[in-house]
Order: structure tokens, then sequence, then C-alpha cells
């Protein structure tokens, strides 16, 4: 498959292949129904053991929309993108973690009912949806064991919230840290049953792998706060008869994506320096399974690999590597890398952030650009296409440049994306720096659908996205770069890029912006207090102060792999990398949003970045949505951010004059960018 995003289209090649079922499939049900507002969204994808199905959660995500989209299960054949089935029991629930049976005929996955508060194991087959277990709480990512006798699930009993850091929080009340959510490995006969819960109590578990013979699981594990402490987890054993853990290694990064070689002898998997959950890219390591030292197979490696799968002595996954998304393929005992295939395009569909779903041959993920609309995109790697064309109507007209300038000896990239009508103009516009959360994260080509970017654009905007040091894609040296230096190294890589940028693009340096969320949000403050290039700013869940921010939050393990010690072993580190500590040198007027809920970033330092502005007469305004967490979930939430950035930037760098502002508001709103 080609991708580009210079002003091409789809090119789209041929896969022949065959559908299997147990038994005819039904009709497929009339497709999601969509309107020239609606994106057609494809998440959780599931190929079958053959290659031949893919399953996804597929949703429409409609800009106008008053409540959350119902995402429903589509599965399609790959070679050719044929809808099969659908499956939709519970129009009340949500849906997650589609898996298939050993012999690819059943579908397990998880239904939700939040009103009800359980979460309820189904399995689809011949035609049929039965369920197989319910729970009171939350469950999710279904496993079958290799036999296809058991599934296994990730259980929370009784959860007083949903499962990630980046979910709205728990109401703070009564006696704090006294009921942790644990989140357990329980399986259940395929016939059905009540959950037995395998993995020992008092252990939190990330993620989880069966092992060949179907005698345990491969899982990351941690004792305590789930939220908190994936940050220092663990690499187990779980004997699924008699419950017991044995640790395989610990590792000194985190680790994720788990899984156990063919043979049963070593455990691969991604290691480097992660921020979220969800987020991970990093080296691969193998261990064998009996325990032992983790071994880096990619040392060096200037790229980041975002997911795992066996295929014989190979593993086989996704990479990011510099600006392009890459399949790849990792010969474990030479530590030979050979690229399969790659695109100036993001992957998603697998369990990270940058994945793609395979059985080794056949390959399935979401492909999107600055100009393209997500596709879902199957076959094997000389015949990868397109197999879906909800969204083929669905383009911008953008021009999009892979920027790349030196800094400090470094070789660093961002993204710059015009209105068309921009590009080439004699006139200067004004232009929006995005800074990405992480920090171990990066900005990579994605359609600027429902959201701020693309708001910003059709108001006549240039975007650019800067992946400074810190950011994954060009291997974990480069990802340590901000180590004990987060806003030193990785903002002066910014402010080069932007000079960089003024030299190629009509850009007017006098009309220059900032924008963030998360430790973007962070790099807004902080930049504020740097520099006075910006005329304007917006800092979605920012931390003013390292040190009344380390006591704050529920994830504060975090922390350490950047900071080297604790904000109580080494305070004078994290007060030199406190925004508030400069707050006398701010002078952009700065728009502050942030979820009342929010665990990972909390509303008070939004507070306290907003009241210092204010005590030196910056213009600024502070708006806090009810019951949000990290990320934004609610359409009314996620429009009104879009109108109050939109107006903001307007105010301040397309206006002549700057009115003052200063006022805080509670709401219920870009879609938060990580």
């Amino acid at each position: 498959m080609a991708i580009w995003i210079r002003g091409a289209a789809l090119a789209l090649f041929l896969l022949a292949g065959t559908q299997v079922w147990a038994k005819t499939p039904p009709a497929a049900p009339p497709a999601l129904a969509g309107t020239a507002t609606s994106i057609h969204t494809y998440t959780q994808l599931a190929l079958s053991p053959s290659g031949q199905q893919v399953a996804s959660l597929d949703s429409i995500s409609d800009e106008n929309a008053t409540t959350p989209p119902h995402a429903v299960i589509t599965v399609r054949a790959t070679s050719n993108g044929e809808v099969l089935r659908t499956i939709d029991p519970c129009p009340a629930c949500r849906y997650a973690g589609p898996s298939w049976s050993p012999l690819g005929d059943a579908l397990a996955f998880i239904a939700s009912d939040r009103k009800l508060g359980t979460a309820s194991l189904m399995v689809a087959q011949g035609g049929q949806i039965r369920t197989v277990a319910t729970l009171k709480g939350i469950a999710s990512h279904p496993r079958w064991s290799p036999d296809g006798k058991l599934v296994a699930v990730l259980a929370t009993e009784n959860a007083r919230k949903e499962a990630g850091a980046t979910q709205a929080g728990a109401p703070m009340t009564g006696e704090i840290g006294e009921q942790e959510d644990e989140q357990r490995i329980a399986t259940v006969p395929v016939s059905g049953g009540s959950l037995r819960f395998v993995s020992p109590t008092g252990n939190y578990v990330y993620e989880y792998d069966w092992t060949p013979d179907g005698s345990g699981f491969v899982a990351t594990s941690a004792k305590g706060n789930g939220d908190n402490n994936w940050w220092i987890a663990r690499l187990y054993a779980i004997d699924a008869r008699a419950g017991t853990m044995r640790e395989i290694a610990a590792p000194p990064t985190q680790v994720a994506l788990p899984q156990v070689s063919p043979d049963g002898k070593t455990v691969a998997y991604v290691g480097g320096l992660m921020s979220d959950f969800g987020v991970f890219s990093g080296d691969l390591y193998t261990v064998p399974f009996t325990g032992g030292t983790p071994l880096n197979v990619t040392p060096n490696y200037k790229g980041s690999f975002t997911s795992v799968q066996w295929k014989d002595d190979a593993i086989v996954g996704s990479a990011l590597i510099l600006d392009r998304a890459a399949i790849t393929s990792v010969k474990p005992a030479t530590g030979e890398v050979k690229v399969l295939w790659t695109g100036d395009v993001s992957l998603s569909g697998g369990a990270s952030f940058a994945s793609i779903e395979t059985n080794g041959t056949v390959f399935a993920f979401v492909a999107q650009d600055y100009a393209h609309a997500p596709a879902l995109t199957a076959g094997t790697i000389d015949r990868l296409q397109p197999i879906t064309h909800d969204n083929d109507n669905f383009t911008a007209d953008v021009a999009v440049h892979s920027v790349t300038w030196s800094n400090d000896g470094l070789t660093v990239q961002g993204w710059l994306v015009e209105p068309r009508a921009n590009a080439g103009s004699q006139q200067r516009n004004p232009m929006i720096v995005i800074a990405h959360g992480g920090p171990s994260y990066a900005s990579m080509p994605a359609y600027a659908g429902p959201g701020v970017p693309r708001t910003l654009l059709d108001a006549g905007y240039t975007l650019f996205m800067p992946n400074p040091r810190g950011s994954a894609g060009q291997g974990e040296a480069f990802k340590r770069g901000n180590v004990r230096d987060l806003g030193g190294g990785d903002l002066r890589d910014i402010l080069t890029g932007i000079d960089k940028v003024l030299t190629v693009a009509p850009v007017d340096a006098n009309r220059l912006g900032i924008m963030g969320h998360s430790y973007g949000g962070c790099m807004v403050m902080w930049a504020v207090t740097q520099s006075d290039r910006f005329k304007a700013a917006a800092a979605g869940a920012g931390i003013a102060n390292w040190i009344s921010y380390y006591g704050q939050n529920g994830i504060n393990q975090w922390m350490i792999p950047f900071f080297g010690a604790s904000a109580y072993d080494d305070p004078a580190a994290y007060r030199a990398a406190s925004p508030i500590e400069k707050i006398k040198n701010a002078k952009t007027p700065t728009l502050l949003t942030v979820g009342e809920r929010d665990i990972e970033v909390p509303a008070p330092q939004s507070l306290e970045f907003w009241n210092g502005l204010r005590a030196m007469s910056v213009p600024a305004k502070l708006v806090i949505y009810e019951g949000e967490g990290h990320n934004f979930r609610q359409p009314a939430h996620l429009r009104d951010l879009r109108r109050q950035t939109l107006a903001w930037f307007d105010k301040y760098l397309k206006t002549a004059s700057a009115g003052a502002a200063s006022d805080i508001s509670a709401a219920a709103p870009m879609a938060p960018m990580r």
C-alpha cells in the first residue's frame, strides 16, 4: 500500500481470500449511518488466526453529537472489506476487546453496562451470541486458552472508576488510599459459569498473554495502586491452576506488550522510557521464561518499536522511525532489523498508540494522515489495501511538510500543516505550535477531523507540531534526552524548529501561538515564562509547580525516571523546572483548561498558574470541565473546548488589540492532545 500525504490519494491493491465461519453468517445489517459531519472510526482490531477476517469496534464520530458514540463490533473479510457480520446485542453497552478463538470460529468480547455497573463476557459463534459470565465491576482483554476451552479476562470487582489513569478519578471522599481497585486475571469455561480469579490478590495486572501450553500466563504486574504503579511493574509468570506468581524479571525500564515465544522458552517485550499506559514504545527485549536478565536485542536502533508478535524465530511488529510508520521483523538471535514496509502515516489498531494487528503473515491496521481520514487496511506486506471506504469523501485541503532541523548536535523533526490557501502565499499567516504530551510520545500524521486542529486550520492558521528530544521515533537515547532537563533542550529544539519553519513557510513571526495538553500543557506554561515569542497560549492540563504536583497527582511514579529522585529527595531539580518559579517573566495571554476529576494532572495545577498570571496582570482564562478526567469524553465539552481555543487565538493573533481577560469558568467541553 502507498498512502501519500503530499497531494496524492490511496493506491489500492487487490488481495484474494475466502471467509470462514462455522455456519453461513446471517446477512449483515446496514452499515453505521453517517452524515456530512461524521467520520467512521475503527478501533481495537482483532485479526482471525487464518488472517481472513478482522473484527473491529466501529463507531461514528460526529462533531454535532450530544452523546458519546456507540460502537458496534464489525467483522470484515480482509480480502475485500466485505462486512460479514455486525454484533450489537446491547445498544446501551460499550464493547471492548474482541478476541478470536483458536479455530477462528468464535469471537469473545466484553459488553459493559455503565448504568448497571456490570461487565459481561460474551461469545458470538455460528450466528448466535451468548453470555458466558457477568461481573459486578469492569472487565477487559478477553483471551482464549490455546485449547479453546477457557477464556481469560482482566477483571476488577466493584471497581470505583474505569481502568486507567487517563479516566476520570473516583470521588475524593472518605479515607483516601484505603480502597484500591485491583485488576486481576480471571478465567471461565467457554460453556459458561462464574469467573475464577487466578492471579493473586494484592497485585494489579496490566497486560497478560497465555503460555503456548495453556498452563498459565506471562504478565506485567505491580502491587498497590494500579493507576500509579505501572511505571514500576515487573514481569511475572502466573500458574493458571495454582494461582501462584513467579517473577521473571525486574526490568530497569518500563515493560509492555509481553508475549511468549511459540516454544514457550522466551518472553519478548517492549522496554524503554514511557509515559501513559498504552503509549508503548522502546527497544525490543527478550528474557528466558524461566527468569533472568533481559537482553536488549535492538540497542542503539534509531527508531521506537510499538508492537510485538512472534512469527517462528522472529518478532514481527510495528515501529516509528523518525517521521515514518513502519512494519518490521526482528531476529532476536542476531538483532537484525528488517523494515518490511513504511509510510508517512500513523498506524493504530493494536494495544499501543502506533501499532498493528498481525499473525505474522497478514497485517491489519487503521491508517490515516493529515489529508485523509482513517481507513481500515489489511493484507500481506506485498498486497496491503484499504478495505473500508466510509471516509473516502473526507479529505483535508492542506499542504503537509515533514521538517527537519539541527540543534545541539541532534536531528529534530516536526510536521508543518498549512491550509492549502496559505502555502506559497505572499501574505504571512499566524502559526500555532502544538506541543505533544507524554513526554515520551510523538506527533504523527493524523487526519484533521473534528477537533481543535481542524478548527484552527479552517480558520486559516498554520500548525507546527515538533518532535523534540524526549519524543519517540529516534531510539531510546533520543527519548532520554530530556531526563533531568524537562523544559531545557526540548524547548530549545522547539524554538529552533520555529526558526526553521520561518525560512520555509509564509508565517508571521509576530503572530505565533502555542498550545498543548498534559506534558504539552506544561511545555506551554514553561514556554511563556521563558520566551516572549508567543502572543497567545492555550495550556490543557498543564503542570505549573512540580513540587506541589508531586503530592497532588495520582501517578507520581512516572516522575522518578525523569527527575532521578522524588521531589522530597531532590526538590531543587523540581523547582528548577517549575513554570510557577518563573511566573514574573510571563507576558503571554494564556487560556487554561482541565478536567475536574483529572488524576494525572489535577485541576489545582491550572488554578495555581491562573492565579500567578493574574498576579502579574497577564490576561488569563481558566475553564474546568465538570466530571472530566485527563482525556475529555463529553461531546458538549469537546465542542466548547474548540470554541474557547479558537476564540482565544483569534483574539490575540488576528486582532490589532489585545483586551484583558481574567476569569474562571466551570463548563461541561481540541480533543485533548496527549
